[in-house]
């Protein structure tokens, strides 16, 4: 497997705080011992890769409310053998969200995440040690949405807690809000 694109834009990514550390850590060391890191079948764990979407005026992302999980989460999925993680991103967001005019902002890594799926019956419970590419969208063109959906809604950063209050969302929105103050 190819993993040297990925370890390169893992080993110049900055982590913003300790707990992001570890998992970028977890992470790399990952990639580094596993093969078959991209390959959906690898347990305990593989890779994945999620796109966060903001319109242009960086007030509001784009979140899925997740049919499986069922709870809102940014668009991403699987890499099944894909190692141009960006691309996985990209490909997932304009899959599950119908919208083509997605563009990236910047080449680099947004944010780095591991968590833990819950068993189903099919699967195991595993990690997903997800890589999240920032990337931009016009908020007021439809959204068409996939089976792996119940809803997709564009929503302000300032209200996103109200839809997923986990630690991993709240750390890209204040990626984001932090983004916004600097410009």
């Amino acid at each position: 497997m190819k993993r040297q694109p990925l370890l390169t834009l893992l080993r110049h990514y900055l982590p913003i705080d300790a707990t992001e550390r570890q998992m970028w850590q977890d992470t790399l060391v990952f990639v580094e011992t596993q093969p078959h890191c991209f390959e959906r079948w690898l347990l305990p764990g593989h890779i994945t890769g999620s796109a966060w979407i903001i319109d242009p005026t960086r007030q509001c992302a784009l979140l899925m409310h997740h049919r499986k999980l069922d709870r809102w989460f940014q668009p991403g999925g699987h890499a099944d053998g894909a190692t141009d993680v960006r691309q996985v991103a990209f490909k997932e967001a304009t899959e599950e969200t119908g919208l083509a005019a997605i563009q990236p902002i910047g080449t680099t890594i947004f944010d780095i995440d591991v968590h833990l799926i819950p068993a189903r019956p099919e699967m195991p419970a595993h990690l997903h040690y997800d890589i999240r590419f920032l990337f931009e969208a016009n908020a007021s063109v439809p959204l068409l949405g996939n089976h792996e959906s119940k809803a997709l809604r564009w929503i302000q950063l300032e209200e996103i807690e109200n839809y997923n209050n986990s630690d991993s969302i709240l750390r890209m929105v204040n990626k984001v809000l932090k983004m916004r103050d600097l410009q």
